[in-house]
């Protein structure tokens, strides 16, 4: 969701990739429901981080879910990064109302962070 927010809202002066360290194959149908809701149309792909290791970045922010133990990956001769946690929506369990209104409240933590961080710099 992040990259997406990224890349729909911020795109003149970002450019965002995501990959994670064990990827599903696929998008959670409900975070491309959740992006929707706010126009923005997903055209990502779950990738490995792997894909990425040899390219050079300004920047890594890792948006792992380190109460889960989750790992985040490492980018050895990156200067610049920083660690925020969010829920994994692929861990969340309970009803489809359930899920959706906590994948809702995902994407709107990672939405205002991304705001309070491109108004920071």
């Amino acid at each position: 969701m992040a990259e997406a927010i990224v890349n729909a809202r911020y795109s003149s002066e970002w450019q965002a990739f995501s990959a994670g360290t064990h990827p599903a194959g696929f998008i959670h149908p409900l975070a491309i429901q959740v992006l929707r809701e706010i126009g923005i149309e997903q055209r990502g792909e779950s990738k490995s981080v792997e894909q990425f290791r040899q390219q050079d970045f300004d920047l890594v922010i890792t948006v792992c879910d380190e109460s889960n133990g989750e790992r985040c990956p490492l980018f050895p001769g990156i200067t610049q990064k920083i660690a925020w946690s969010f829920d994994d929506p692929s861990a969340l369990t309970g009803s489809e109302e359930e899920k959706l209104n906590a994948i809702r409240t995902i994407r709107d933590k990672i939405k205002i962070k991304i705001q309070e961080f491109i108004k920071e710099i």
